[in-house]
Formats: C-alpha cells, sequence, structure tokens
C-alpha cells in the first residue's frame, strides 16, 4: 500500500488531491494540521477536533522531551495512549526550537548542544537520538533534524545550516533504516536554504535523491513577507520529487495557505489558530477581527454568519466580548473552537474545488472577500 497517491490535479493551478495512509487512519489532502506542541491543542478536546474533521496533529519533540520526558511516554505506551488521541501524529524534530533559543545553544557537527528552558541543564541532539526519540513515541510521521537560518542571516551562516542539514538528512535516513523500532514510522526531509533561490533549488534536489516518504519546506515563515514566502514556495516546488507529500512549516493564514496550496503544497501546520484566540482574534470570511473592538459589545450575532462551528451555532460576538473583557477561560475555548473548524473548512472548501476544477476561482473569490474589510 503506498503511504502517498496522488488522485486528481486541479487544471487551472498546481493544487492537487491526494491521501496519505499511515496505520491508524488515511489523511486527505490537502490537510491543515493543529499544532499539539505538549501533546495537546491548546484549550480543545481531542473529541471536539475529531468532530471537527481532524485526523492528525502535530507535537514538538523538543518541548517533549524536556517535560515529561521521553521514557515516560514510551513507559504509557506510546504518544497516542499518552494523550488520547487515536488518529495519527506528526511530530516536529524541534530543531526550529532549539535553532531559536541562539543565547542558549551551540551548534556543533554531530548535533545541537542545548540548555533546558526550564531548569537550564544541558541537553545535547543528534540527527540519530532525534530519530530514535521519534520512534520510542510512536510518531506517525517524523521530522529529521535540521538547522533553521533566521530571516536577516548572513550568506555563510545559510550555506552552512543548508549543507550541515543535507549531512543530518542522510545520517536520519541511516538511523531509520537500521532500526525495527517503529517499522510504520514515516520520515520527511527537511529543504533549507535562506531566501536563495540557487541554494534552495540545490537543497531541493537533493532532498528529493534521497528516501524520504515526504518533503517538507523549511525556513519560510520566519517573518518575511507573505509575498516572498509564496515566492520561494513556488520556486522551490520546482525542483523537489512531487510524487511525495510537500509540507510547508509553520504556515495557517487563510490566504497562505490558499497562495500555497495553488504552489502544490500538501499539508500546513501552525499555532496561528489557537495563538489569535487567546488575544482576542478571530477568523472569518470578511477578514479576521478582534473581539476587543468596542462595535462587538452589543452585536448578538455569530462570529461568522456562514459558520456552522459549535461556537457560531451557540454564542455571539457580545458573549464572547464579554467573556474575553472578564478573563474567562471560555473566550479561548470558543475562540479556539472557531478558529480550527475556520481553516479545515476553508481546506475542505478547497479539495472541493480542486475536485471541481475551479481552484483559482475559488480562491480569488475568497481572497476578495477576506481582504475588503
Amino acid at each position: 500500500m503506498n503511504f502517498f497517491e496522488i488522485f486528481k490535479k486541479d487544471n487551472g493551478s498546481k493544487a492537487r488531491l491526494g491521501k496519505i495512509i499511515t496505520s491508524r487512519n488515511t489523511i486527505f489532502t490537502p490537510v491543515f494540521m493543529p499544532v499539539g506542541t505538549k501533546a495537546t491543542v491548546k484549550a480543545v478536546l481531542n473529541e471536539q477536533l475529531e468532530e471537527m474533521g481532524c485526523n492528525i496533529v502535530l507535537a514538538n519533540l523538543y518541548h517533549l522531551y524536556l517535560s515529561p520526558g521521553i521514557g515516560l511516554i514510551k513507559k504509557a505506551g506510546g504518544l497516542h495512549k499518552f494523550s488520547n488521541w487515536p488518529n495519527s501524529i506528526l511530530t516536529d524534530s524541534g530543531g526550529f526550537q532549539v535553532f531559536s533559543l541562539s543565547g542558549i545553544r551551540k551548534i556543533m557537527e554531530k548535533g545541537v548542544e542545548f540548555k533546558s528552558v526550564i531548569d537550564g541543564s544541558v541537553h545535547f541532539f543528534t540527527p540519530e537520538k532525534v530519530i530514535q526519540m521519534q520512534m520510542l513515541m510512536g510518531s506517525d510521521i517524523m521530522m529529521m533534524l535540521d538547522e533553521c537560518s533566521t530571516f536577516d542571516a548572513s550568506d555563510e551562516v545559510i550555506n552552512n545550516a543548508a549543507k550541515r542539514t543535507l549531512k543530518w538528512a542522510k545520517l536520519s535516513i541511516k538511523e531509520l533504516n537500521k532500526s525495527d523500532m517503529n517499522a510504520d514510522s514515516k520520515l520527511f526531509g527537511i529543504v533549507q536554504g535562506g531566501f536563495n533561490k540557487g541554494l534552495r533549488k540545490y537543497c531541493a534536489e537533493a532532498i528529493s535523491e534521497l528516501d524520504f516518504s515526504g518533503i517538507a519546506l523549511g525556513g519560510l515563515s520566519v517573518g518575511e513577507e507573505r509575498s516572498l514566502t509564496v515566492e520561494m514556495i513556488n520556486h522551490t516546488v520546482n525542483y523537489v520529487d512531487t510524487s511525495k507529500p510537500l509540507y510547508v512549516m509553520g504556515l495557517g493564514d487563510p490566504i497562505g495557505i490558499l497562495e500555497a496550496i495553488d504552489c502544490g503544497i500538501d499539508m500546513f501546520d501552525c499555532v496561528l489558530p489557537t495563538r489569535i484566540s487567546r488575544n482576542g482574534s478571530a477568523f472569518t470570511r470578511s477578514g479576521k477581527i478582534n473581539i476587543k473592538n468596542a462595535r462587538f459589545s452589543d452585536d448578538f450575532s455569530p462570529i461568522d454568519e456562514m459558520c456552522m462551528c459549535y461556537t457560531c451555532r451557540n454564542y455571539s460576538k457580545s458573549y464572547i466580548k464579554h467573556l474575553y473583557k472578564n478573563k474567562e477561560i471560555l473566550s479561548s475555548i470558543l475562540l479556539s473552537i472557531h478558529n480550527l473548524y475556520f481553516l479545515f473548512d476553508l481546506v475542505r472548501n478547497c479539495r472541493l474545488a480542486i475536485a471541481k476544477n475551479n481552484f483559482a476561482d475559488f480562491k480569488n473569490e475568497f481572497i476578495k472577500n477576506y481582504e475588503n474589510k
């Protein structure tokens, strides 16, 4: 049985329909994966995620390694049993988190040394150890350890990070192939190269030559303008193996998702929908709103009149503003449910549009309504 299958391509774009088959379930693509960094999507129950149609979540090795620890998760029977999530889990290697700790980490050829943000203790991640730990947790899709450079990094830093990532890619595959710990785990490679098109091309081709089950485009959505993100995605997909699922890491705003699907991307993840919920913001078909706005004080309509999520079917903007103003936890819960449902629904509608060969029209109409506030 193939891990990934493409069964429809849109006539007017690079958008495509596919399915990823893990040992746990089938995931239809394009797909948005909510981020459950510490084995929980903030403010939302697993049962609510399933009701919304979610069948894959992302968890983060770095955070789980620090707490509660990989040993405890293994003792619990793996990450799925520990968190009571029956569907697929993609685990990030923690590379982005480690490399963002610029003051308390040291990059070496064999891996990266870093200090715990919890107690200051010193730890060391190698490409091999990262694979071993993800296998111990029972990840369905594992990410290799990579070196992510910042948006404004020098050419030397970007080049070194790209070369090191490619070296670690080979070590990761070697470690995977010699282990029979979790034969169902699939490993994705990561394309780095900063915003240098020539280097991106080289990295994309080099990663595609290796025996990865999927390919992620890393080092994007790190502070650059969206137009540059889309430009680099569109450039990079010309040089990757498009028979594999393509994944843009850290992308989760509605227009960014549409642009990436247009480029042929299959998978996305981001903390954005739940993070903005805790700040009182919500996605709507006519743009993002902030519930703190005075005009919502006596607005008894739902967040989005066309939305069928639990929040919009039961609560008004006025009530949610009241909750937020009074620091009630329920405001974060209700906004998180809505924002996640909004993205799931958006991607569902993208799949329908691709099936009907009118993705470009759907995308353009959505963006027109979203940006004309």
